[in-house]
């Protein structure tokens, strides 16, 4: 699993396209879920780093 962070939240997919212009996020089921500019795109990580720590991580 990935967490797309956004300035708005964030968004957890399971896998991730990297395209011309930003990333396509897709769930556990291939479904698309979101289409994410690269200039709104702060991060995206591996839910395992992400969970395997509490601090902030922005």
């Amino acid at each position: 699993m990935y967490r797309a962070i956004l300035p708005e939240g964030q968004i957890v997919c399971e896998r991730y396209d990297h395209g011309e212009k930003g990333v396509e996020l897709y769930d556990e089921g291939d479904h698309f879920i979101a289409f994410v500019p690269y200039s709104n795109l702060h991060a995206l990580l591996d839910e395992d780093v992400y969970a395997g720590d509490e601090r902030s991580i922005m």
